[in-house]
């Protein structure tokens, strides 16, 4: 096997790194498996996927990032529990002792390129030290051209160190694991976890941070466009139905988790999707399930036989965030260049597990603002420790923890843009109806499909509509394909008072969260949220 692959004449000196043992530059897929079984780093599935195990951390960190406080940046940052302050002292120390723990180990880099509109490119580097973490970002970001790779020079890198460990009392850390953004020094640390998640979260925050800053929105959404050239965005948070209701046999995938919008239109930021696979069906999500066969997909934490090598998709034990990392070429139906024009509809799902919300609602765009900056859903009996009864989560913009700009920055760009091309926004509950979970029922995601096919080619807009009188959202009176009696809530409830009550409970709970907000929001929007004393 070859041992050198071509590579930048930026090396990895100008990172820092010496002495370190060989660095395998760029390698393809088949090298990668190979070296990933000569270390002993997982397992071939049946028909060619790689399994992993990514070990204590099953899912992202969030309590363990942090972004370094230095004069260029310290005034852009929205400071708080989301982005918490890393001194520039404890970070150089940090990289001095990585530094040090990289001498005379072999690592594995892979320049490629995040935003598939060259107009706002990155070109970015990961640095690892295992293969299938290589391998993962290969799949997760744009795959820079084989003759550009010699002249590729990082504008951000990824230092990916899984198996070293924070000494939390000396590095100032929360734990072990840490995730560290330094935008002055363009450099993230990951170690600690082995999560390929906080990989590409990583370069997704250095995006949201750079790309409002040049004018463009940066969007936790997937996106996908139809037959006639309709772009359509779907924000949601997990669990709601994202990367499920995105991935549609008639609409062509842009992607499935981060975007920008340009004034040209809405981009990819990756080149590939990390879907959750736990309890995968090949009847309800096809495309997604056949990734889970293919050779170069790579599993996180998925029941595997080590005796047969068959996959079990229903198996738990280790967490219910089973991943599949694939490239987009996996999927039959992708969008090949990643990029379309502005969107016609914007869907923003929320699984509400109180039962109170419309099975589809349109919102003005005052309150798409609103919803926005909210980015509700909520978490079921069950799911965590400790909850015992549907408990709201708000995460704004729907994607809190890699936002680094105040919320008011996205939700402003947002606006700016729906009233620019007139784009129709709906607020989509893939939750639950005739009462809160335990009691009710899950909607199903056929009435869904029905809803947001309606929605996209325009019928939708010609049914007559109601005005929920505590949410403040239009509800149509009528769909076809779906049962007339659930498109309003209060409806499917056999105890109409006790809708109530847990609708009002609800509206309380978004007027809460939004009191955080409410300094730097226009007053049209405030205004334009649910409403906890409005008579039923």
């Amino acid at each position: 096997m070859a041992t050198e692959r071509l590579y930048s004449e930026f090396g990895i000196e100008n990172h820092g790194l010496t002495n370190v043992g060989q660095v395998r530059w760029n390698y393809n897929t088949p090298m990668l498996y190979e070296e990933i079984i000569h270390n002993n780093e997982g397992h071939i599935a049946h028909l060619g996927p790689i399994v992993v195990r990514t070990g204590l951390h099953t899912g992202r960190a969030a309590k363990d990032k942090f972004i370094v406080r230095e004069p260029e940046s310290q005034d852009k940052v929205w400071w708080g529990k989301v982005n918490k302050s890393f001194t520039i002292e404890n970070f150089e120390m940090m990289f001095r002792r990585l530094q040090a723990y990289l001498q005379g180990r072999d690592l594995y880099i892979q320049d490629c390129m995040a935003g598939a509109d060259q107009k706002y490119q990155l070109p970015v580097r990961i640095i690892t030290e295992t293969a299938w973490h290589s391998l993962f970002a290969r799949n997760m970001f744009i795959q820079a051209r084989w003759e550009d790779l010699v002249n590729h020079v990082p504008q951000f890198t990824v230092l990916h160190v899984p198996n070293f460990h924070a000494i939390p009392e000396i590095d100032g850390t929360n734990s072990e694991a840490f995730i560290l953004l330094n935008l002055r020094r363009k450099l993230v640390l990951i170690g600690g976890t082995s999560y390929g998640g906080e990989i590409k979260k990583s370069i997704f925050t250095v995006l949201n941070y750079l790309l409002p800053l040049e004018n463009v929105l940066s969007m936790h959404c997937s996106a996908n466009v139809g037959p006639n050239d309709d772009v359509a965005l779907f924000f949601g948070l997990s669990g709601t139905g994202k990367t499920t209701l995105s991935a549609d046999p008639n609409r062509k995938l842009i992607g499935d988790d981060e975007h920008g919008w340009s004034n040209d239109g809405v981009f990819n930021f990756e080149g590939g999707c990390y879907a959750k696979v736990i309890k995968l069906s090949p009847e309800s999500e096809p495309e997604i399930y056949a990734t889970t066969r293919r050779f170069g997909t790579i599993l996180e934490n998925v029941g595997f036989d080590p005796v047969t090598c068959r996959l079990d998709l229903d198996d738990a034990s280790l967490t219910e965030n089973t991943r599949a990392a694939y490239p987009l070429r996996h999927i039959p139906n992708m969008l090949k260049e990643s990029k379309a024009g502005h969107p016609d509809n914007v869907m923003m799902l929320t699984a509400d597990a109180f039962g109170v919300l419309p099975p589809i609602s349109k919102l003005t765009p005052e309150q798409a603002m609103y919803h926005f900056i909210s980015g509700y859903t909520a978490k079921v009996a069950g799911t965590e420790a400790g909850i015992t009864e549907p408990q709201a989560t708000f995460s704004a913009c729907f994607g809190a923890p890699f936002m680094v700009l105040h919320p008011s920055r996205y939700a402003e760009l947002l606006a700016d843009r729906i009233r620019k091309h007139k784009v129709d926004c709906w607020l989509v509950n893939t939750g639950w109806s005739g009462g809160p979970y335990g009691v009710g029922e899950r909607m199903p995601i056929k009435h869904t499909r029905a809803l947001l096919n309606a929605a996209l080619d325009g019928s939708l807009n010609k049914v007559s509509f109601e005005k929920d009188p505590v949410f403040g959202v239009q509800v149509p009176t009528s769909c076809p394909g779906v049962p007339k009696e659930i498109l309003n809530p209060r409806n499917t409830w056999s105890d109409k008072e006790a809708y109530d009550q847990k609708a009002a409970h609800l509206a309380k709970l978004f007027e809460e969260n939004f009191r955080q907000f409410e300094d730097d929001t226009p007053e049209e929007v405030k205004s334009a949220g649910p409403r906890a004393t409005a008579k039923v």
